[in-house]
């Protein structure tokens, strides 16, 4: 079977017991599954914490020697293994990794503007298919590797470019998107419940989508490469995967055609 990627939004992030609920329990009935968090809210917390002052362009966030240390030890840290023990608790199985990880990631620098923000340019799923055939399930916390001045260092991607690139990687059965909203809306507010690619394409081109949804239906589009499917769905909806898998009802599809 193949694997069924996950994305958990960091809007998600602290209405999360469902959703874990949700993966051990999926994991038990013997669905192998990959694990994409973000946790930009966490990381503006805990810069504000430390008094270190972060700024974004076109929603991304300027990272800098100092932001980076925190973006790799509250994403690769504090919220993987917060995950990864959540899982656990509840009977499942989860190691968590970052992107850097076994080259599980590779990026290059976004622009000088943005310093240590990294565009995803290759991505080897080997540790993802070591640890799904050893049972496991993968929690995957973006952060790539890079190189930086002919030096090899971390880089903060996007966390769901990284879904996307990774459920596109290993011809995912699914890519599903836990978000805080109930899918993709059109310009009058109402749910698109499915788009394709040239739909979706136009729907970017006329800056349509809300600013947290253009990066998903990016991603969207690199995972349709092999996926045959992905869902934009709210995570926050008690059983929302378990749902998902049973019916498939709500949120949105975007499919290759």
């Amino acid at each position: 079977m193949k694997p069924l990627v996950v994305k958990i939004g960091g809007s998600t992030l602290g209405n999360r017991d469902t959703v874990l609920k949700d993966l051990a329990a999926l994991q038990k009935q013997g669905v192998p599954l990959v694990v994409v968090h973000g946790g930009a809210q966490e990381v503006s917390h805990w810069l504000a914490r430390l008094g270190i002052p972060t700024s974004f362009i076109n929603g991304l966030r300027v990272t800098d020697a100092e932001t980076l240390k925190v973006v790799a030890a509250i994403l690769g840290g504090l919220v993987n293994k917060e995950l990864v023990v959540g899982i656990q608790a509840l009977n499942g199985k989860a190691i968590g990794i970052s992107g850097s990880d076994g080259n599980l990631l590779r990026a290059k620098l976004k622009n000088s503007e943005l310093g240590y923000t990294g565009e995803i340019i290759a991505t080897d799923p080997t540790p993802l298919n070591i640890l799904l055939q050893s049972g496991y399930m993968p929690v995957v916390a973006p952060i790539s590797s890079g190189e930086v001045n002919g030096k090899l260092t971390l880089l903060n991607v996007n966390g769901d470019t990284a879904a996307g690139e990774i459920a596109a990687a290993l011809a995912a059965q699914k890519l599903i998107f836990l978000t805080d909203v109930d899918g993709v809306y059109d310009s009058s507010g109402k749910i698109i419940p499915r788009l394709n690619i040239d739909e979706a394409n136009k729907m970017l081109a006329r800056s349509t989508a809300s600013g947290g949804m253009s990066p998903k239906i990016e991603a969207s589009l690199k995972a349709l490469s092999s996926t045959p499917l992905v869902r934009i769905i709210n995570g926050k909806i008690p059983r929302a995967l378990l749902n998902e898998m049973e019916n498939g009802i709500g949120g949105t599809s975007i499919v290759p055609k």
